[in-house]
């Protein structure tokens, strides 16, 4: 009997025993050497539940049940004669490689009421069943690969946590090996005629950034300072380990500086890098840093950007071909250079899912740039150190941080990082004083009144408050030229209002932008004058980066003030810290306060970044729950739902194809998108102001509750609605 594991609509079919021997080469291929004969044994057992009568009659179109992951995983107990680690790993990974990595269990867990690795190895159809599947024993023989060189390396540590964590590292690393791997060839027999593949000439690229150098006059002071940081950061970075430390000031040319490393470690002799990953902590500033290296180095390296505002279908520039090879990519990271966010580089990374983890063996081989690297929520400090230590101490990557305002990791990366290389490339901070460009002044308590009449007494400024609302109400009382930004904003929006910003900012008529703390990171924009709201140090010396960004005024004025409400509840203990620091310093930017306010912040908070471990109550590495982990790691903390505002053509167009089913146009109308919170939500459906049409995406049905000008407004007609 031939036993088949796909039979396409065409008519052509595809042996279980092709398909198996297939996959195992391709995750043999994707591993380093560590993982190569395990990643070949799960590609090689995961289908062999299809050698089973019972798969082949459902293949054949029958109503039949059959659970076929669970024999893959089954046979790893038999072969392997007692639940080693690799055993282990293998269960995991042949079991989940259709529904995700499971949640490991226990033994009393009931084999048909939960779906824990425990429970489905015990469901006893499969094992009175064996015979079903036995045949594969004529066609293939696996076996389990020797345990020592994974039991060594999981020893090393004797902590017990680190062991739990290291092992879930590899069981997810083997796991995106194998997903991609069967993914690829069944892909490959279903589609072959699909494309894969983006290119990158990275020697082409970096003469192309190293020319945008060139271009630059150091006709300053300042800009003779800019270029003296950048090549003690690039002759630092020649002799740097796993993790690089780029601590430069804001307005001295970090990204470029980040990115000309990044590719001198891709072309360097003997390198084995393949890819740059640059990742940015928000899809509202991810644009325009794409915009810029698409500008520089476009035309030879295909950019990939994979964030939610980034449109596949209607990108009308790219050619078809390579619009579909930048789709694709989106699966699995298989792309020479990659533009991303932090909330998809490091959900990914924990991920439980194929869809999600097939990208983890393509993040190996790469020079990792994290933009402002200051943002990480404090909570998932330890996940995201430790998966950046495992990345480079593994996968032969390396890791560069950026940030304005350095936090001090020193202590966390003892605990969490204690295998990896740090190095700091700016050892040499006199020329940081060319960067300070203005001062910090603090108002104390004020009102809108306050703020505008100080405010007034400058040709351009900026004002960033802490909320939304705020911003909206701040936006109404002011006179004169003015510009609002904040997320109750569409992208599209926010993109069109910050180039007439940016244009209006070269006049010498009186401008006045409110914002909230969107603006303060990747937004070049420079004004006379910038006002912050009381928050955390790096929130008010990033807006400060806006105030003289180009140096050309002898100081500029930075305000904090304060307005009488109440803060959020998170930012309470930042702005009791920083409060403490303007007292203590005279200088609040200087790098001592920021290193003080990093270490008190980090110390208060302690136990919640000692908390958020996979290992937490894990009594050993059969009942790890990756699954429950996956779905508790979110960035985001609040709940969110996207309100589609359908005001101009473009968005029209997209809602119309949505209506009619083509559901591809999801993707597009993230640019014509707001994000609610759950009871902002709740107030809208209230109000009878939003309806999905049968088609699951919510849409704002009537514009009057938006403005071009200041976004979404869902209070505008309280009044009227509760009398």
């Amino acid at each position: 009997m031939k036993y088949y594991a796909h039979k396409s609509e065409d008519g052509r079919s595809q042996t279980v025993k092709e398909h198996l021997y297939s996959v195992a080469e391709l995750a043999e291929s994707f591993s380093i050497e560590l993982f190569k004969e395990i990643a070949y044994a799960a590609g090689l057992l995961h289908d062999i539940g299809k050698y089973s009568k019972r798969f082949q009659k459902r293949l054949e179109g029958e109503d039949v049940r059959y659970e076929h992951s669970c024999c893959g995983a089954i046979e790893c107990c038999n072969l392997s004669g007692y639940r080693n680690p690799v055993a282990l790993m293998l269960e995991y990974c042949i079991l989940g490689h259709h529904t995700g990595i499971p949640d490991g269990g226990t033994e009393i867990d009931n084999a048909y009421n939960d779906v824990t690795l425990h429970s489905r190895l015990k469901r006893g159809d499969y094992y009175k069943g064996e015979s079903e599947y036995s045949s594969y024993r004529n066609e293939i023989s696996p076996s389990i690969p020797d345990e020592k060189a994974i039991t060594n390396e999981l020893l090393e540590s004797m902590k017990s946590e680190e062991l739990i964590e290291k092992f879930a590292f590899f069981t997810r690393y083997v796991f995106s090996c194998l997903t991609d791997a069967d993914f690829l060839d069944t892909e490959k027999f279903c589609n072959p005629m699909s494309e894969r593949g983006l290119q990158a000439d990275f020697s082409e690229v970096k003469r192309a950034v190293e020319n945008n150098f060139k271009n630059y006059v150091h006709d300053t002071p300042l800009k003779e300072a800019r270029g003296r940081l950048q090549n003690q950061a690039y002759k630092n970075s020649k002799t740097s380990g796993d993790i690089s430390i780029l601590n430069m000031p804001t307005g001295s040319g970090k990204t470029l500086c980040s990115l000309n490393i990044a590719l001198s470690k891709l072309t360097a002799p003997g390198s084995t890098k393949k890819r740059i990953i640059y990742v940015i902590p928000y899809t509202s500033v991810i644009e325009q840093t794409a915009d810029t290296f698409e500008n520089i180095f476009g035309k030879y390296a295909d950019i990939l950007q994979h964030h939610s505002n980034y449109v596949f279908d209607d990108d009308t520039d790219e050619d078809p071909d390579t619009a579909m090879k930048l789709k694709k990519a989106t699966e699995n990271w298989d792309a020479p250079f990659i533009i991303t966010t932090n909330v998809q580089f490091f959900e990914s990374l924990y991920h439980y899912k194929g869809s999600g983890l097939r990208k983890l063996h393509n993040v190996g081989d790469s020079v990792i740039i994290f933009d402002e690297i200051h943002l990480l929520p404090i909570n998932m400090l330890q996940p995201c150190l430790r998966g950046i230590g495992y990345i480079t101490k593994y996968l032969n990557s390396e890791a560069i941080f950026l940030s304005a305002t350095m936090p001090d990791f020193d202590k966390l990366f003892k605990r969490y990082l204690p295998d990896c290389t740090v190095t700091n490339l700016m050892t040499d901070m006199k020329d940081f004083k060319y960067f300070k460009k203005c001062r910090y002044i603090n108002l104390g308590k004020t009102d809108y009144e306050g703020v505008l009449e100080k405010s007034d007494q400058y040709s351009s400024s900026l004002i960033v408050v802490n909320k939304k609302k705020t911003a909206q109400e701040l936006y109404k009382s002011i006179s004169g030229k003015k510009y609002h930004l904040s997320t109750y904003m569409t992208p599209n929006d926010r993109s069109r209002i910050i180039k007439t910003i940016r244009e209006e900012l070269e006049h010498p008529e009186k401008i006045t932008v409110v914002s909230t703390s969107l603006i303060e990171v990747g937004v070049d924009l420079n004004f006379k004058s910038v006002f912050r709201e009381m928050a955390g140090l790096d929130n008010i010396i990033q807006t400060g980066g806006r105030c003289n960004r180009d140096g050309k005024d002898k100081i500029g004025d930075v305000f904090i003030f304060e307005l009488d409400e109440k803060p959020n509840r998170d930012m309470q203990n930042p702005i009791d810290i920083v409060k403490d620091l303007i007292n203590k310093y005279d200088d609040i930017s200087s790098v001592e306060c920021i290193e003080e306010y990093y270490r008190r912040l980090y110390d208060f908070n302690k136990e919640s970044i000692a908390k958020n471990s996979i290992s937490s109550n894990v009594s050993g590495i059969d009942n790890i729950p990756f699954r429950t982990y996956s779905m508790n790691f979110e960035f985001i903390k609040e709940e969110t739902i996207g309100i589609v505002i359908n005001n101009c053509k473009e968005s029209e167009e997209l809602v119309q194809r949505l209506k009619d089913k083509d559901y591809t146009a999801k993707r597009g109308l993230q640019r014509y998108t707001v994000s609610l919170r759950r009871y902002e939500f709740e107030q809208a459906f209230k109000l009878g102001i939003i309806d999905d049409f049968g088609t699951g995406v919510f849409m704002l049905t009537n514009n009057e509750y938006y403005s071009d000008e200041t976004g979404l407004n869902t209070e505008m007609y309280n009044d009227i609605v509760l009398s």
